[in-house]
C-alpha cells in the first residue's frame, strides 16, 4: 500500500459519499480505493481476486475511528451481469446511494490477430467495456436520487499509439470514448456527470513483472515527455477531482495521464 502524500489536494466534497470501483483489489484499482477511503468516502470494490481484496480492506480498515465505514470489498466477475447488478445492490443496501462510479476493471492480456476465437473476442469485450456500460445503468437511479454523480470510464492510450498484440484490448478501450459521450449526453439533464480517465504505460507489479523489459523501458524514455513512471497514484489523484464538486461543469472529457506520450 502507498503512502498518500498528505499534502496534496483534499475534497471535503466527497466525504460520507458512497464510491463503487471496479476491480479494485490491486494496482490502479487499489490506489482509488485508498485514495477515495483517504478522503472520507465510503468506498466499496469489486474484484475476482479475493485474496487481495480482502487483505486491502483489512489494512485499510484496520485503524477506523468509530465515525468511519470499513472499506467493502465483494468477489464479482464482471463479465456476469447478474452478478454485477447484485453487487451493485448489495453496496446500496449497504452503504447507501451511489454517488460515484469509478469503471476500472480490465484485462490487457497479450493476443495476436490469429488466435483470436468469437469466444475470446466476446470475453475480451465483456471484460473490458460491456461492464461498465452495465455498471453505469445499474448506479443511474442512486445518482438521480442524490441529485447528480460522477461516472468515470478507464480508458486506455493503446489504441492511440497502436500497440501491438492487443486486438481486441483497443477495440474495447478505443470505445470507451464513445460510451463516455453517450452516458454524458443521455445523463446530463440529471446532473451526471461522464467522464473518461486515459491511461499511458501505468507501472503496476503487474506490469512489471508481466510486460516490462528493456524495449519497453526505452519506448517509455523515448515516448513520453516527461522522463518518469506513471504510477497508480496519478490516476487516484486525477480521479478523486472529477468524482468532486470542484469539476461540477466537466462532462464528456478524456483526460489523459501519460506523461506526454500521445
Amino acid at each position: 500500500m502507498t503512502s498518500i502524500d498528505k499534502s496534496l489536494a483534499r475534497y471535503p466534497s466527497l466525504a460520507g459519499k458512497t464510491v463503487l470501483i471496479t476491480g479494485g483489489a490491486t494496482g490502479i484499482g487499489a490506489a482509488f480505493v485508498e485514495h477515495f477511503f483517504d478522503q472520507g468516502a465510503k468506498v466499496a470494490f469489486f474484484d475476482i481476486d479475493t485474496e487481495a481484496g480482502e487483505a486491502l480492506a483489512d489494512r485499510l480498515g484496520a485503524d477506523l475511528g468509530a465515525d468511519r465505514t470499513r472499506p467493502m470489498f465483494l468477489r464479482v466477475d464482471l463479465t456476469d451481469i447478474d452478478a454485477l447488478r447484485q453487487g451493485i445492490a448489495d453496496v446500496r443496501g449497504a452503504l447507501g446511494p451511489i454517488g460515484v462510479l469509478v469503471n476500472n476493471a480490465a484485462n490487457d492480456k497479450r493476443h495476436t490477430i490469429e488466435e483470436v476465437t468469437p469466444e475470446s473476442f466476446d470475453w475480451g469485450i465483456a471484460v473490458n467495456i460491456r461492464h461498465q456500460f452495465f455498471a453505469a445503468q445499474a448506479v443511474v437511479d442512486d445518482m438521480k436520487q442524490l441529485g447528480g454523480g460522477s461516472i468515470i470510464n478507464l480508458g486506455s492510450v493503446s489504441w492511440m499509439l497502436k500497440n501491438p498484440n492487443l486486438p481486441v484490448y483497443v477495440t474495447a478501450k478505443s470505445a470507451v470514448q464513445g460510451l463516455t459521450r453517450g452516458l454524458a449526453r443521455d445523463l446530463g439533464k440529471f446532473g451526471i456527470r461522464a467522464n473518461s480517465l486515459v491511461p499511458g504505460w501505468v507501472m503496476t507489479e503487474k506490469q512489471k513483472r508481466l510486460w516490462l523489459d528493456e524495449a519497453g523501458k526505452l519506448a517509455i524514455k523515448q515516448g513520453q515527455c516527461i522522463d518518469a513512471e506513471v504510477l497508480p497514484e496519478h490516476l487516484a489523484r486525477a480521479a478523486l477531482f472529477l468524482a468532486s464538486d470542484d469539476s461540477s461543469m466537466m462532462t464528456a472529457q478524456e483526460i489523459i495521464i501519460d506523461g506526454g506520450w500521445v
